[in-house]
């Protein structure tokens, strides 16, 4: 009866979660609103950006024209959506898109791209992931698997935080390195070549664009791999639906056509002429993981004599000196970054340790919480919490360290340590469990140690009911190892009639090393 009655309720929820895709007409499921979605992705979109390297500042009037070429495919969309488009400061080739229509595009994809129209293909596929809800979907699936977000691995490469997302900041980076299904990538494909053509761009630069993704990733390029065609697989498939998809859009308008090859050329001009520079950057980031650290400071020396306006050239060096131990030249080289971009959790984060390291707490304190507002991750955390703990603050030291345990790390795993030591403390009843048994008249306790901490010393209130009078002492035991379980004398004997009705034994004090 009870499994029926689950089932009943299952089917209700999923009737009444469909909805009508407003890109495909088709009726889906859906446990994610539209008004969810957007919020969604406005909270998500600046902790995504900072996974993936933060936005690319030197030359703003590449992203305005990539907002431009996105605005102008947004505004012959199905769904107005409040999108937003952005270049990341990231070599990786790829591009992703968040609920809501926050739109992203690597400079390393930009640099492959030909032109304009190929440009509108990758910017309108994303339209149409938002726009058709893909992302929303996943979320749904999510929710019934699992109904929770996990903790989330930083993707960088480059950085030396590979650790991890704490709280909901961890949903945009699954939601942005999620694998889309076959289904979706045809449907974004279909549909994004529409808006191509509605906007005047030749939808043919759709197939060119999925020919070279096709011959890229047959090369096995490990760039290419971990960026754009892990979530968005290519096939032969795909090329041949592009194909006739772009048969059929030429047929129904005859038009001329836009490729803007030229005026792409010459919005790429800047960056592309700085190719020497973040290709030094990135051998300095392959050095850095196999421990050539000299090395992979010529390189990067390198790369800010060819661009000396990149900042996260300066935060790699940082990072270098930082590893090395140079604290005081840290904190001026993570200034130097700061100093070209003021909004990337990294640089905070980096100087914020190096601040740490020279005793200038407070310092640290500020830019270790200002990194938290951008990314929160274990590192600060537990460095934020070390912090309130020295300066006497444990409660919220306990906050830090308790956000941080949930790392599956060697960082986690000593925030955890820390939390205990201090919830140990606070709360030990938490941490013990206190049974009373009987033999030969006499009454004993049994304390079992749940907590991970050896403790010298416990004070154990007990209660006893007997023949309807309470009594009451306090007792103390010796060492308790992590786990262990021993039995205690409590003093206490019955005798004749006497019967022992109720015991409750909690432990109110813990001493430990």
């Amino acid at each position: 009866m009870m499994t029926r009655t689950l089932l009943l309720v299952l089917i209700a929820a999923l009737v009444q979660g469909c909805a009508t895709n407003p890109v495909t007409g088709k009726n889906e499921l859906s446990l994610v609103s539209s008004a969810q979605e957007v919020t969604i992705g406005e909270q998500q979109y600046v902790p995504a950006q900072q996974t993936e390297g933060g936005q690319y500042l030197v030359d703003a009037e590449l992203t305005a024209y990539v907002q431009e070429v996105g605005n102008r495919l947004a505004a012959v969309s199905d769904v107005q959506l409040p999108y937003e488009f952005v270049v990341l400061n990231n070599s990786t080739p790829n591009a992703w898109a968040l609920p809501g229509g926050k739109i992203a595009i690597n400079r390393g994809l930009l640099v492959q791209l030909d032109n304009e129209a190929e440009l509108a293909a990758v910017l309108g596929h994303e339209i149409v992931h938002a726009a058709a809800r893909h992302g929303a979907k996943s979320m749904g699936r999510g929710m019934l698997l699992q109904g929770a977000v996990a903790l989330t691995a930083i993707s960088l490469q480059d950085s030396d935080y590979a650790n991890y997302i704490l709280g909901g900041a961890s949903l945009g980076a699954q939601l942005i390195s999620q694998r889309y299904g076959r289904q979706a990538e045809l449907e974004s494909d279909l549909y994004g070549m529409e808006y191509m053509a509605r906007a005047g761009y030749d939808p043919a630069a759709a197939i060119s664009l999925q020919k070279k993704f096709v011959a890229l990733n047959k090369s096995k390029n490990t760039g290419w791999l971990e960026g754009l065609f892990m979530s968005h697989p290519p096939s032969q498939q795909r090329v041949d639906q592009n194909t006739e998809t772009s048969s059929t859009l030429k047929a129904a308008n005859i038009k001329d056509w836009e490729v803007g090859q030229q005026r792409y050329q010459n919005r790429l001009a800047y960056l592309n002429s700085k190719s020497e520079a973040y290709q030094a950057f990135d051998q300095a980031v392959a050095l850095r993981a196999n421990k050539e650290n000299e090395v992979a400071l010529r390189r990067i020396n390198r790369a800010i004599s060819i661009e000396p306006r990149e900042p996260r050239f300066y935060g790699f060096r940082a990072n270098l000196s930082l590893s090395d131990k140079a604290f005081d030249q840290a904190i001026t080289q993570y200034s130097e970054a700061l100093n070209r971009d003021d909004a990337y959790f990294e640089y905070y984060l980096g100087r914020g340790l190096a601040y740490a390291r020279t005793g200038q707490k407070e310092q640290a304190k500020v830019d270790l919480e200002r990194s938290t507002s951008l990314l929160p991750t274990v590192l600060a955390a537990n460095e934020l919490g070390t912090i309130a703990l020295a300066s006497g603050d444990r409660a919220t030291a306990k906050s830090y360290f308790g956000e941080a345990a949930n790392a599956n790390t060697p960082l986690g795993q000593q925030a955890a340590l820390n939390f205990v030591r201090l919830d140990l403390a606070d709360n030990p009843a938490a941490y013990f469990t206190v049974n009373a048994a009987v033999s030969k008249g006499i009454i004993t306790i049994l304390v079992a140690n749940k907590s991970s901490i050896n403790v010298s010393r416990t004070g154990i209130d007990i209660a006893i009911l007997v023949n309807g009078e309470e009594h009451r002492k306090q007792i103390q035991s010796g060492p308790i190892a992590a786990g262990e379980q021993v039995r205690l004398a409590t003093g206490w004997r019955l005798e004749g009639s006497e019967e022992l009705k109720a015991a409750k034994g909690v432990v109110v004090a813990a001493d430990f090393d």
